[in-house]
């Protein structure tokens, strides 16, 4: 999507709708790809964050969704968004004092702590009543139709990119065999759909001094894979250097922060089955290839999706995702043997 501006008189105008007529200072805040996002400050001392949805979304399906897993959280006794308030295409909800994110793990600890997070909102969500959430982007993480669409847009090539990103494309090509898994075992009934986040990046869990952990950024928890959020924890919270680090000798996935992500998990996720810790390593590697597909779909595109703040973003992102892939590839082995040892 497009970094769009806005006046104050516009962002102010939507704090009006909702009833929040003290705005002191109403500025940028966080690092989403997708929505926009604002820090809202007020004369009475409450702050807000006031995001505007992304047309990529179906708008009501996701304020239906959100509205109904806030609700169920917060009647579990659990810390959750609170809404203040939600009319398409602005919300805006209270902004949790006392909680920080970060982009970059540098503390195991701190990985152990988001892998337990995320494996407690999927457990909180596991009851939610009938009937079920709806798909927010539907195929949201099928590596398939992510190939498709590569493919689509390779062949378009609107902005004569191909040509230099033949490397990527050549990488991509090699790993389509894998790419189908589980897709396939789930079509198969061999892995079960849940209630997942989908999006399980380190920031998009706050932390509190004393421990306790709030999931945000609720817009794509709808059915999934349990696989699909943990490989995105590894792809995330094992990697040395940021998602769009350009000297790629920094890159790769540290094996002691997959072990704090597998140790944080496991004992919390009990609900896993056989096939799906079987698959727990695997998905790092899968999903992460996934995100590289994306961001490069998106950069032959013409960058349309991901904010992008120059014009080959989203290539370094997509290069810095391959190697990731090629480290937990290097290290499947080791990798493979920490989730043993942890699930027994």
């Amino acid at each position: 999507m497009s970094n769009r501006q806005y006046s104050q008189e516009e962002l102010r105008s939507a704090l009006a709708g909702f009833g929040i007529n003290d705005a002191t200072d109403v500025s940028r805040y966080g690092s989403g790809h997708i929505n926009d996002t604002f820090k809202v400050e007020t004369a009475g001392g409450t702050r807000y964050i006031l995001q505007r949805v992304t047309d990529i979304f179906d708008k009501d399906v996701l304020k239906e969704n959100i509205l109904r897993v806030t609700a169920h959280l917060k009647a579990k006794g659990v810390k959750t968004l609170e809404v203040v308030g939600y009319e398409n295409p602005w919300r805006v909800y209270r902004f949790l004092e006392g909680y920080a994110s970060v982009d970059l793990i540098t503390d195991p600890k701190d990985a152990a702590i988001a892998a337990g997070a995320f494996a407690s909102f999927q457990n909180d969500l596991a009851d939610l009543p009938a009937p079920p959430l709806k798909a927010v982007i539907p195929r949201f993480h099928d590596t398939v139709d992510r190939l498709r669409l590569l493919d689509e847009a390779a062949a378009a090539d609107v902005k004569g990119r191909r040509a230099s990103v033949a490397k990527e494309l050549a990488f991509i090509d090699a790993r389509r065999g894998e790419a189908a898994k589980i897709v396939k075992m789930m079509a198969a009934g061999e892995i079960p759909e849940r209630i997942t986040h989908n999006d399980t990046k380190i920031n998009n869990v706050m932390m509190a001094p004393d421990g306790s952990t709030v999931v945000i950024d609720l817009d794509t928890t709808m059915p999934g894979s349990a696989l699909y959020d943990f490989g995105d924890m590894v792809r995330t919270s094992s990697a040395a250097a940021a998602e769009d680090e350009k000297d790629l000798s920094k890159v790769y996935s540290k094996k002691e922060y997959f072990e704090a992500l597998v140790a944080g998990y496991l004992p919390k996720a009990k609900f896993l089955t056989e096939a799906e810790r079987e698959n727990l390593a695997f998905s790092g590697r899968l999903i992460t290839l996934t995100i590289g597909i994306r961001f490069l779909t998106d950069y032959l595109a013409g960058d349309t999706y991901f904010h992008t703040a120059y014009d080959d973003h989203n290539l370094v992102r997509c290069r810095t995702q391959l190697k990731m892939v090629e480290s937990m590839e290097a290290q499947a082995a080791e990798y493979e043997e920490i989730v043993r040892r942890f699930g027994k």
